[in-house]
């Protein structure tokens, strides 16, 4: 028998029905979620402006031009997020089951990093234009690198499936990547708040980024506390339940928390 078919996590049957079930019941909730934002949200919306040098023939320098590119509608763009995890959660408990616990036997389960890679960057862009990120080239960029840090997962968990010691260098690397869309959000939150005319951020916003900082570190510890085996963390499947709840209570967190803010009827 090779490496690459050893089974590295023991899953009985009744295990796997039980989670197969969870998921499916955390993608309903996500899909329910999702559906009233597009529903019963306002028409609010941010911008998104682009940057580009112009030249002024009076002058004879290079500037930049804010051009506006378009308006984000944000009720959509809240439920999208909560809308591909419900897919991601729907495909596990159905066409994509047999792969799945065939991943779960072997310490990992790339769907769920790839899912994030996709949900937890649309709400890192969406964090970002709540204090005033609004550049294309800004929003591209922490997109790209939390999702990078969601890929680093799957690396963490790929590489550690061959390895007898545990590789942590995945897991650095991602946190690397991971705490520069943060360090930027702070930067805007901390501009905006000292801003001219003593108006800072509305005050819902004072409560998304520290509260979803938190949610967002909580998952690196989830895996540590996996690779660790602590606790009832011995069992991989342990801490997967633990990611699902994690995702829904963040998702649930931020979309709410918007929706009550900025996002709710008048």
């Amino acid at each position: 028998m090779t490496t690459a078919t050893i089974d590295r996590v023991a899953v009985s049957p009744d295990k796997l029905r039980r989670l197969r079930r969870f998921n499916g019941i955390m993608g309903l909730l996500h899909l329910v979620q999702g559906v009233f934002m597009i529903l019963v949200s306002n028409d609010t919306t941010y911008p998104i402006f682009t940057n580009f040098l112009s030249f002024d023939v009076e002058t004879f320098t290079l500037s930049t031009d804010p051009q506006l590119l378009f308006e984000l509608r944000f009720g959509p763009a809240v439920a999208s997020f909560l809308l591909i995890s419900a897919v991601a959660h729907g495909y596990l408990a159905t066409i994509g089951f047999e792969r799945y616990a065939r991943d779960l036997r072997r310490g990992m389960n790339p769907v769920r990093f790839y899912e994030y890679a996709l949900s937890s960057s649309v709400m890192i862009v969406l964090i970002g234009m709540l204090v005033g990120l609004w550049d294309l080239g800004a929003i591209l960029l922490i997109f790209t690198l939390n999702a990078t840090m969601n890929l680093f997962g799957i690396m963490m968990e790929y590489h550690n499936y061959y390895t007898k010691r545990v590789d942590w260098t995945a897991f650095i690397y991602g946190c690397i990547a991971g705490i520069v869309p943060w360090i930027v959000i702070f930067l805007y939150f901390y501009g905006a708040v000292n801003a001219g005319g003593g108006e800072g951020p509305p005050a819902f916003v004072y409560v998304i980024i520290p509260t979803l900082f938190v949610f967002f570190n909580v998952f690196a510890v989830n895996m540590v506390l996996q690779y660790k085996k602590i606790g009832p963390w011995r069992d991989y499947l342990y801490g997967e339940r633990a990611y699902i709840i994690l995702s829904l209570a963040a998702k649930s967190a931020l979309c709410w928390m918007i929706w009550t803010g900025t996002l709710a009827p008048i």
